[in-house]
């Protein structure tokens, strides 16, 4: 009788400090895919080259909206290049309605980087040579989660959530 109770108690044991091992290989696991990531990231933001994929829209003073389809905007150290959708008040209108949203093309911008609270970045992107857009502020985290606040000339300003990606080369065909 004591036998067995001795080896139902070293059975229990065994198991216990099996789990905890477990749990702890778990954590450190999960530990070390957070560290390359948050390598990955400040790499990217190093480099200047990475893209803004919008996943949810914040117009003033409206519902935030998600969105469904590929909204971004591609940083490189010559060319910040933006497609995002625009919901809000425009206080002017575009003359070619296909030019809704905030699309453009800038290779004379000003790129201020600062570090963040809470190991983030701070990125302040003055276009100078996109007619409607004053400046895009950007707050990316370590984890690569990121606002964008776009203040505009003729329209009310508008924040995107998402996330901070590299750049993929399109290819060929």
């Amino acid at each position: 009788m004591k036998t067995k109770l001795l080896i139902k108690t070293c059975l229990s044991v065994m198991f216990f400090f099996m789990m905890v091992q477990i749990g702890t290989a778990q954590k450190q696991d999960k530990q070390s895919k957070q560290a390359k990531k948050e390598a990955a990231v400040q790499k990217l933001i190093e480099s200047q080259r990475y893209v803004f994929k919008a996943q949810s829209v914040m117009p003033m003073g409206a519902v935030a909206r998600q969105l469904n389809y590929d909204y971004d905007m591609k940083v490189t150290k010559d060319t910040i290049d933006t497609y995002l959708p625009y919901f809000g008040r425009a206080y002017q209108a575009p003359i070619d309605p296909s030019q809704g949203g905030i699309k453009f093309v800038s290779k004379d911008f000003d790129y201020t980087i600062t570090p963040g609270k809470k190991q983030g970045w701070e990125i302040v992107i003055k276009p100078n040579d996109a007619n409607d857009v004053q400046v895009l502020n950007l707050s990316i985290t370590s984890a690569g989660y990121a606002i964008l606040q776009v203040t505009s000339n003729n329209r009310q300003p508008i924040s995107f959530s998402g996330v901070i990606d590299e750049v993929k080369s399109r290819k060929k065909k």
